[in-house]
């Protein structure tokens, strides 16, 4: 299966949130059998560079509206400081899309912001960084009665995540994306959780 998985980058893009989730993917070093890695390409507003918030500067793939996600693939939105800004609307109009199609869509810290501005927490499960602080910045938002407070929620192909957790994150996209064996990854993820040794030999055996 030839997977892509669009990242979506932008100014102030927090890099670390997503820092797992695309080298797995992109690896593929722990897939099931048989699976080949997915590939990232980046999608931006605009074909000029930004500028993430580690300072590191990316040239994206493409632009948004050249972006032609497929049934199989997979939409990556980071957490950012512009999430309500509305630059952002033609990413969210494509997640709105994404979503009514069962196309995978896992969202992280203040990209949940975006999403709630734009209607698409409104009558799904979903977490973020705190309901309160949700609700502040985001007036329009009425989804509290789906709010979880949980480190990450999937609802259907819809993934959302707190900024602190993008272990959880991980999880739960590439539960989504269903490339690897549960064994797999629940050892995986209590290895990076935990550091215990034992779990560095389950992940292994696993992939045996």
């Amino acid at each position: 299966m030839n997977r892509t998985v669009y990242l979506y980058v932008f100014d102030t893009m927090s890099d670390w949130e997503i820092g797992y989730v695309a080298a797995e993917l992109n690896s593929g070093r722990y897939f099931r059998k048989g699976l080949a890695s997915a590939k990232i390409v980046t999608v931006g507003i605009e074909k000029t560079p930004v500028t993430t918030m580690g300072g590191l500067k990316l040239m994206p793939d493409l632009i948004v509206e050249k972006c032609s996600i497929q049934s199989d693939d997979a939409l990556i939105l980071p957490g950012g400081n512009t999430w309500t800004e509305a630059i952002h609307m033609p990413i969210l109009n494509m997640a709105e899309r994404c979503v009514q199609e069962g196309i995978v869509v896992g969202a992280i810290c203040g990209a949940t912001f975006g999403l709630a501005q734009a209607g698409l927490l409104d009558s799904r499960g979903h977490t973020s960084n705190d309901l309160a602080y949700l609700k502040m910045v985001c007036p329009s938002y009425t989804g509290e009665d789906y709010y979880k407070v949980e480190s990450a929620v999937t609802d259907g192909t819809l993934i959302t995540a707190s900024g602190v957790a993008p272990l959880e994150f991980t999880v739960h996209v590439l539960k989504a994306l269903d490339v690897c064996a549960p064994q797999t990854l629940d050892a995986w993820y209590h290895l990076n959780k935990t550091h215990e040794d034992k779990y560095f030999y389950e992940l292994m055996n696993s992939i045996q």
